[in-house]
């Protein structure tokens, strides 16, 4: 079955132009022109992935894309942002808020299917990751949950993709010091260039991701050196 991508941009022109590239790609492409629009798509069928423009009218992506990542339905879907803020303080604003790539206009149709490939290979290896253990935190693999034992009870921890693959690195590799780049070529993979600013602040939203269930100190900064995932808890 073809995947299917939904589109989440106000301007027809460039929501034709997408649509016309993912068809070329073998996918299958939804349209919506805004959040109420993008809403009924996902209700009628959940995406394997979306494309989401920063400027929407009435809700900007930025919003829909923190929202998205709150709720039990959309939390594990990755999210491609498209925008034409292409300075590095409004990149990292989106991928605070819980996108998984970006992607600057103008852009061409060979990137933005790189992109598509590249997001949707993570989230497939991420399928077929097994399960894993590490001090009160546990990992199944085949349900693509996480679990903190707090309190003497297993508690779920909501997640979004590209932290829980940060995630499931870090636990099947405990306690060995990695530099961003080292994390940027295991986590994302090698082939696609993103910046060493996105390993800080995935780090930083795993971190919150932990805060609720007192294990954010498992995420440890090795100044000068990089980071560690380690069972004690210290900072």
């Amino acid at each position: 079955m073809q995947k299917r991508i939904l589109i989440v941009e106000d301007e027809p022109a460039i929501r034709d132009m997408v649509s016309f590239a993912l068809r070329k790609g073998e996918y299958d492409p939804v349209h919506a022109g805004d959040a109420r629009e993008a809403q009924a798509a996902i209700a009628d069928r959940v995406p394997d992935l979306i494309l989401l423009d920063w400027m929407l009218p009435g809700t900007s992506g930025l919003e829909l894309a923190r929202r998205w990542r709150k709720e039990s339905l959309t939390r594990e879907i990755p999210i491609i942002m498209l925008t034409a803020r292409g300075e590095e303080n409004d990149r990292v604003g989106g991928l605070e808020a819980g996108v998984d790539d970006y992607v600057v206009k103008p852009f061409s149709a060979r990137e933005l299917l790189a992109r598509i490939r590249a997001v949707l290979r993570r989230s497939r290896e991420d399928d077929e990751d097994g399960s894993v253990g590490v001090g009160p935190l546990r990992i199944d693999g085949a349900a693509h949950r996480v679990f903190a034992q707090v309190d003497g009870g297993d508690q779920p921890v909501q997640i979004g993709p590209t932290e829980y693959r940060l995630l499931h690195f870090f636990m099947t590799h405990p306690e060995r010091v990695y530099s961003r780049t080292q994390l940027l070529d295991h986590v994302w993979g090698g082939s696609v260039y993103v910046e060493e600013r996105t390993v800080d602040v995935h780090i930083r939203r795993l971190r919150k991701t932990l805060e609720p269930h007192r294990l954010d100190g498992m995420v440890q900064t090795v100044r000068g050196a990089g980071y560690r995932f380690s069972a004690s808890l210290a900072a």
